[in-house]
């Protein structure tokens, strides 16, 4: 079945996020339009600790699968009795909801967003605000933060570390054409959604081969294992659920290196004798959050070791990102690596329709 991909935005905004369609295809989407044209456009950061695998860049020139008749059929997922054909599921003016009952009820601009000027939040970040590593969870997170977020994408104090990922600033777009009523009814709505079990990290030496697809990896036609060397590999638990279907019930899995997960407790719990800060004094002794400090635990790796990232190259300002700086400072692709194999395995509550407790 082919994939279509509507290119998502940045996690902590509200503003529904997705304006590229691309055609699926392997090689597709390197975080806005199919790898060619945009990731040629500017080089890749350089230095070693560029967290690539975080950022999940298709490689210019990357070879475009023959076009597919369109899917037109009706497909349905576990547990519910809806239906939906792959267009209603990729309508970015309001895109299937496969479980209404797993949220409240969607205000206009997360559930239909206002064409043109701002897309549908739920596209990207799903009607439960689960999102995917492409862009991110933002459900559960406090108002107060989701609403600064908006406004350094506004103001334009936010912005990639790695230029080629251009749904940053297809989110910047939205950001500054939200009105603030919608900011706030957006960031109230996501905020009232618990965030809930989504990634499980798993502890190996090799890993099933991946290539980027709208900045998500999916495992390859071919098949085939290899080494998982300094990286995350997050990658959907059944890639037909995550796309085409969109099933936001169907989680990731985060593989990492063997002892990342030990060896991230130590920086996360205790700064790791001076190498950073640790990450329980602002962000609390559970991850899960502190007043209006964001929750980190077991949230997306890719999406956390982007922030950290952006934040150490001065890509990302604002209010947070300079109380983080002296943090990321001083961290390396391993760091970043560890880091996140630690927070992103935090226990969190079972999802609805899952057995899991993570």
């Amino acid at each position: 079945m082919t994939r279509t991909f509507i290119v998502s935005g940045v996690a902590l905004a509200c503003a529904a996020l997705v304006t590229v369609t691309v055609s699926a295809q392997r090689g597709g989407g390197g975080g806005g339009g199919r790898g060619g044209a945009d990731a040629a456009a500017v080089p890749a950061p350089s230095g070693p600790n560029y967290p690539a695998w975080a950022y999940a860049i298709t490689p210019p020139g990357a070879p475009a699968a023959a076009p597919e008749p369109a899917d037109t059929s009706v497909h349905h997922v576990a547990g519910t009795d809806r239906g939906f054909t792959v267009a209603q599921i990729a309508d970015i003016r309001g895109p299937a909801d496969w479980f209404p009952e797993d949220h409240p009820a969607m205000p206009p601009i997360v559930a239909v967003g206002r064409q043109p000027q701002v897309r549908s939040c739920s596209y990207c970040h799903y009607p439960n605000g689960e999102g995917r590593p492409s862009n991110g969870g933002v459900a559960g997170l406090p108002v107060a933060y989701i609403l600064n977020t908006l406004n350094d994408f506004k103001t334009g104090v936010r912005k990639p570390g790695d230029p080629r990922k251009v749904n940053v600033n297809q989110m910047i777009t939205f950001a500054k054409n939200l009105t603030p009523e919608e900011a706030r009814s957006a960031a109230e709505y996501f905020s009232s959604t618990p965030w809930t079990q989504w990634v499980k990290v798993v502890e190996t030496k090799m890993v099933p081969k991946t290539e980027a697809e709208g900045s998500i990896f999916f495992k390859s036609k071919e098949g085939g294992m290899e080494p998982i060397g300094m990286r995350v590999i997050e990658t959907p638990e059944q890639d037909e659920q995550t796309e085409p279907l969109r099933n936001p019930r169907s989680g990731f899995i985060a593989y990492v290196p063997v002892g990342a997960v030990k060896k991230g407790e130590a920086l996360v719990t205790t700064g790791g004798n001076g190498k950073t800060v640790a990450c329980t004094l602002c962000h609390g002794a559970d991850l899960r959050g502190l007043g209006p400090v964001p929750g980190i635990a077991g949230r997306s790796p890719s999406y956390l070791a982007r922030q950290l990232y952006d934040i150490q190259v001065g890509a990302r300002h604002g209010e947070w990102a300079e109380l983080m700086k002296p943090v990321v400072a001083k961290l390396t692709n391993e760091d970043m690596v560890d880091i996140t194999a630690y927070v992103s395995g935090r226990p969190m509550p079972a999802a609805p329709g899952s057995k899991a407790t993570n």
